[in-house]
């Protein structure tokens, strides 16, 4: 007998007969083994490839342009509109094709803070698909589950095919949310990474309307209470850097700020695993065991996980419970954050690997958001790009760039909080000529700000970016910290320099309604 499910907008889909619900992570390894997704690793952790897509899809990625939303979007290349029409015969051919599919569904939460949380449902063509939501979102108890009512629903069919000319879409793939219909449709792609992020993309555009900043950052909170946020795209070093065996750690990459404090919106870890070792990285390293998702991983003949191999992409992935972590905060809340840290990998090469932010200056990098697409997070890219990606998370905010900053700026100046901009990507020189920032001297820097140890040392002004340097730095040598310092041709630095500082000038003038003092904390040339 066939079973149905009815969405929060009353959609209904009706499944085949053995559809699965709520499985263990056990169940739905050996489901993903017996139907031949996926395999094992040495190790225990199930290995899944994803096919053409290894990174997110953005020129797939649609918003339907319901009259409840419409003025509240920022319409663009990001948030690019689809007619409510094209999405609803889109939804009816997606009931057809799953009338007589068995699915996999979960029901969880988004958001650790039980004021705040999304109950949400993932409908899945995949058991290996579902085990990473399972692992990714907040798992409900059993009380819990037994009273869920899903508010949010993501259907996740890798072989449902667009049609680009009746649907109007740019290809066969689509990633598009409705918030009339409470629902996100995924699409002509196998990579598991839009269903978390689609459901990110929800969550920054509902909390604002509570008073909540969404926040793509990792965070954690030492022995007193002391909160850091580390924002950051992709490749920065979010996950990798907030996990310190000295702190505990709140969640890795998406994270809300209400007036009580900060709280996660996930219940696992996303790492990029691309150069995993144990010495580097021995919390994520360890986190690769039974449960775990590696995806886009090259294996051995002995199933050993070739972490340095990047035949598949660069964008390598392991996704496992937060628990996996073992001085993780379940619920991962918190109090006020302390300190933020905006992570940048600087492919330039030219700015300093940790520097100090006046609030007009953090305003300023917040919204201009400057740092590389690194190779493979996104479809097409194979070598570090220079981007601006507004608040550090363009590609998932739905509203204007300044609800989300001025919200930030108030939060920064009411809990006076420290900020810092760090650089984690390259050094004495370019992308090509100079290398990546050590990791062990990163973890420094960020240690040294986190522990106030950056407010006892004197700071050097940064002539073309305004930005204070340290000129000294517990177990970093001095060298290292200005980085004209660090380039053997100063002029080809200085050069270099300005070129990076007239992009984003270039950049920042979109910003019509920022402040003159905002405005002024940019590089400057003349």
């Amino acid at each position: 007998m066939s079973m149905v499910i009815q969405t929060e907008n009353e959609a209904s889909f009706q499944f085949g007969d053995h559809t699965h619900m709520n499985l263990s992570a056990a169940e739905l390894v050996e489901e993903a083994i017996r139907n031949k997704e996926a395999v094992l690793s040495k190790e225990g952790a199930l290995r899944a490839t994803t096919g053409a897509f290894t990174g997110r899809s953005p020129k797939d990625k649609y918003t339907v342009a319901d009259l409840m939303v419409k003025d509240n979007i920022d319409w663009g290349s990001v948030n690019q509109p689809m007619e409510p029409e094209k999405f609803e015969q889109v939804l009816k051919r997606l009931q057809v094709y799953l009338s007589k599919k068995d699915l996999y569904v979960f029901d969880g939460f988004a958001g650790a803070d039980e004021t705040y949380r999304l109950p949400i449902r993932v409908i899945n063509e995949y058991a290996w698909h579902n085990l990473f939501v399972r692992q990714l979102f907040i798992r409900p108890t059993q009380e819990e589950l037994a009273k869920h009512q899903p508010q949010f629903t993501v259907v996740a069919v890798p072989n449902f095919k667009i049609d680009p000319e009746l649907d109007g879409t740019n290809s066969e793939t689509m990633i598009a949310v409705s918030f009339k219909h409470k629902m996100v449709i995924i699409a002509g792609t196998h990579y598991a990474g839009e269903m978390k992020k689609s459901i990110f993309g929800v969550m920054n555009y509902l909390l604002p309307e509570k008073g909540v900043m969404p926040m793509h950052c990792s965070a954690n909170v030492g022995a007193d209470g002391d909160v850091a946020l580390f924002f950051g795209l992709s490749g920065t070093g979010k996950t990798t850097l907030s996990a310190d065996p000295e702190r505990n750690l709140i969640g890795d990459d998406e994270h809300g700020w209400s007036d009580k404090g900060v709280f996660n919106f996930e219940g696992g870890c996303y790492a990029k695993c691309i150069g995993l070792s144990e010495e580097k990285e021995p919390q994520i390293w360890q986190a690769i065991r039974f449960g775990t998702v590696l995806e886009n991983v090259a294996l051995d003949d002995t199933r050993t996980p070739l972490f340095n191999d990047n035949s598949l992409t660069e964008n390598t992935r392991a996704a496992y419970p937060i628990d996996y972590i073992p001085n993780a905060v379940i619920p991962g809340v918190a109090g006020h954050p302390n300190v933020i840290l905006f992570l940048t990998a600087d492919a330039f090469g030219v700015l300093p690997p940790i520097s100090k932010l006046t609030p007009e200056q953090a305003m300023y990098h917040f919204l201009a958001g400057y740092t590389s697409k690194l190779a493979g997070t996104e479809r097409g890219v194979t070598e570090p790009e220079a981007t601006f990606s507004t608040c550090f998370g363009a590609p998932f905010l739905p509203r204007p760039a300044h609800v989300y900053a001025e919200m930030l700026g108030e939060k920064i100046a009411k809990h006076e909080v420290q900020v810092y901009l760090v650089n984690t990507g390259w050094t004495g020189g370019p992308y090509g000529v100079g290398k990546r920032m050590n990791l062990s001297y990163t973890r420094a820097m960020v240690t040294a700000a986190i522990k106030g140890k950056l407010n006892e040392v004197n700071y050097e002004k940064d002539p073309i970016f305004g930005l204070s340097i340290p000129t000294s730095c517990p177990e970093v040598p001095a060298e290292l910290l200005n980085p004209r310092h660090t380039w053997e041709n100063k002029d080809a630095y200085d050069a270099k320099a300005k070129e990076l500082a007239q992009r984003f000038q270039q950049h920042f003038a979109k910003f019509s309604h920022v402040s003159d003092e905002i405005k002024a904390a940019g590089p400057k040339l003349g």
